[in-house]
């Protein structure tokens, strides 16, 4: 921690240094074969749209995490109507279904979804529509988004947040693949009540950008930072 030496520590390196029979170096040397400590880094956080009208504020979401970590995006077919390429933040990268594709073309390339998942060290979806939750509920992976949740390590935290219409969010499919999704170890950023885009009102709006964002960051303040091993 930056800041005043513990007391306890520095007296203790204190005695050392003045019982050292030769002068100890300015330097602190690593033992011989060890290599730099690890340095923090920033989080990697992997953010998908599905087919919702909420996708209209993942420009939003994607700025609210470039401010805290490394992002990467993914978007459905279906989303891409929704989505404004050009609100994007100019560093984050969008993969689409063509790319997938179109980075591999023999043995031995590197395949799109697995190196996503690799570099992740969390995934939020958002929206997350009705029908990408029946999706992975159902094992279903017909697309890079759904390819990526079931190639998805669940020691790492992935994050969803619904957005439909009410009576859809009510429907008894949604609970059923709610609790799928939960034994799966999948973590839920329940919906909202409000005025919906259809102009029904009533739960089933996606939360905001800024509450994903938050609820997201505070996950992982209870962590241990990740670190990078330096050669």
């Amino acid at each position: 921690m930056v800041g005043s030496p513990d007391p306890v520590s520095f007296v203790g390196l204190r005695f050392l240094v003045m019982a050292s029979p030769e002068p100890m170096s300015t330097e602190t040397e690593l033992p011989v074969g060890q290599v730099n400590p690890p340095s923090p880094r920033k989080q990697r956080i992997l953010l998908a749209a599905t087919g919702s009208v909420a996708a209209i504020k993942f420009a939003n979401l994607c700025h609210c995490f470039s401010d805290w970590g490394e992002v990467r995006a993914v978007a459905t077919k279906a989303s891409l109507h929704f989505i404004d390429r050009a609100a994007l933040p100019k560093d984050v990268i969008l993969y689409t279904d063509e790319d997938e594709w179109s980075s591999w073309s023999k043995i031995g390339d590197k395949v799109l979804h697995i190196e996503l998942r690799r570099w992740a060290d969390v995934m939020v979806i958002a929206p997350l529509s009705a029908n990408t939750l029946g999706k992975i509920a159902g094992g279903l992976c017909d697309n890079l988004l759904t390819c990526i949740v079931r190639a998805w390590d669940y020691s790492k935290p992935l994050f969803v947040a619904p957005a439909m219409n009410t009576f859809m969010w009510n429907n008894p499919f949604t609970e059923r693949h709610i609790m799928t999704i939960d034994e799966l170890g999948v973590s839920l950023i329940p919906p909202v009540t409000k005025r919906l885009a259809c102009g029904d009102y009533g739960n089933g709006a996606m939360a905001e950008p800024s509450l994903i964002y938050s609820t997201v960051r505070l996950f992982f303040e209870s962590r241990p930072p990740p670190t990078e091993v330096m050669n």
